[in-house]
């Protein structure tokens, strides 16, 4: 009895072995599951701890495709086990989906680290060493993403078989054809890619153009249009290939603002309009908003019909658009209280009717009578 006993588990031992294989398999993978989880957890720790963009991206990118690789490696083997033992058609098919399988977790690992990356590097928090911008790395993210797709999709035509040589050159016949049908295509296409690497502006700048009627502050660079808010908030799409063709005004990188005004006072009060000068040059001079290393200008400019005019020219230090236009507005009161302290007065549109004396230029009635 204990000899036959013997000699079954033996039989199944001898014939069952695959299944022993496959539970193997299946317990190392969730050994390297748990191993893996527990050392990235540490690694991940330890890289929060830095200010550098790279090692989180790269620990956060490779952390999920890492885990599928091990299932996915450990499941086709044990596939590969099963169609052996069992005589399924599975054996042909596993090589080209191991093969894409892999593509694929390696484009995804790819393309999180891109994502990562993009995000660390804005990251205000995060030590790049250098001023980065969100325009730049939003084109060089979508650059990378690209040749990404690109590259995997030569591969994955090179893994199935395909000559990559041939639908290169097919490629090239068909671009030619492609880039006539879609010339404005291509040249928003390369307008855009022209914006990314002169940097006319960036998002969050406002622009205007003195040829066409644009204004308002840049939201989104595509690669085929712009997307701009103009000021009563309306959303205004601009094909990039207009950009090479207008003059544009980026008022967001001014260094300062300018205060040009002209007043005028009254004809009578000409004897005080040196006084009235000097006192607004000085108030400028030791206003603490005005920047004094730009030009400063408060000259007698015109006898005007109904006025002695004199202009104002200076710059503010702030660029900010409200606080502007409180520091204008702080200006002009003060030239005003300065021409009153003068005991003059600011000049408005006036006439002056002289009246001829009748009474003298009238003949006498004897003269006339004779």
């Amino acid at each position: 009895m204990l000899a036959q006993l013997r000699n079954q588990i033996a039989y199944l031992a001898g014939n069952q072995s695959w299944v022993l294989q496959v539970f193997i398999i299946l317990l190392v993978m969730l050994i390297a599951g748990y191993i893996q989880r527990r050392a990235f957890q540490k690694f991940l720790t330890g890289a929060q701890r830095t200010r550098t963009p790279w090692d989180d991206a790269v620990i956060n990118a490779l952390q999920r495709p890492l885990t599928w690789l091990i299932w996915g490696l450990g499941l086709l083997l044990a596939l590969q086990i099963l169609s052996a033992e069992t005589d399924l058609v599975l054996t042909s098919a596993l090589d080209p989906v191991r093969d894409l399988s892999v593509i694929g977790l390696l484009v995804w690992f790819l393309l999180r680290l891109i994502r990562a990356i993009e995000v660390n590097i804005l990251d205000p928090d995060m030590d790049t060493g250098e001023a980065l911008d969100e325009t730049t790395w939003g084109a060089l993210s979508k650059l990378l993403r690209a040749a990404v797709f690109i590259t995997a999709g030569l591969v994955v035509l090179q893994t199935m078989g395909i000559s990559i040589s041939g639908v290169l050159a097919f490629g090239g016949v068909g671009g030619i054809a492609v880039g006539f049908a879609a010339r404005d295509l291509l040249a928003n296409f390369f307008g855009g890619a022209m914006i990314y690497m002169d940097k006319p502006f960036r998002v969050g700048d406002w622009i205007r153009s003195p040829d066409r009627e644009i204004e308002g502050t840049v939201e989104h660079i595509g690669w085929r249009l712009t997307r701009i808010r103009t000021f009563d908030q309306r959303p205004l799409y601009i094909p990039n290939s207009l950009f090479a063709t207008i003059a544009l005004e980026n008022p967001s990188r001014m260094i300062n603002r300018r205060i040009y005004e002209t007043l005028g006072i009254r004809y009578d009060d000409a004897s005080v309009l040196p006084g009235i000068l000097a006192g607004v040059r000085t108030m400028l001079k030791e206003h603490p908003e005005i920047d004094t290393g730009k030009t400063l200008m408060v000259n007698f400019n015109a006898f005007a019909p109904s006025s002695l005019d004199f202009f104002v020219y200076t710059f503010t230090k702030t660029t900010d658009w409200v606080r502007f236009h409180e520091i204008k507005e702080e200006v002009l009161l003060k030239i005003n209280d300065i021409i009153v302290a003068e005991g003059a007065q600011a000049a408005f549109p006036t006439s002056t009717v002289h009246i001829a004396n009748l009474a003298a230029e009238q003949p006498s009635l004897d003269s006339l009578t004779g």
